[in-house]
């Protein structure tokens, strides 16, 4: 999957405050997200988010 830093993905399932949209900041082994809801953080590895991953920019993957 071809993702770039400031894109926007929609995930599957919601963050807790209830938004699915996120903005990538680091991409590599690891991926960092910011919530557009809250602005909340997180890393996690490449795998389990492009496999949660719904659309990127509005686009709809799979």
């Amino acid at each position: 999957m071809d993702l770039k830093v400031g894109d926007v993905v929609t995930m599957k399932k919601p963050h807790p405050c209830g938004s699915k949209e996120f903005t990538l900041l680091r991409v590599g082994m690891d991926f960092k997200l910011r919530c557009n809801g809250c602005g909340h953080e997180i890393m996690s590895p490449r795998n389990k988010i492009e496999k949660n991953i719904r659309c990127v920019n509005g686009v709809r993957v799979k």
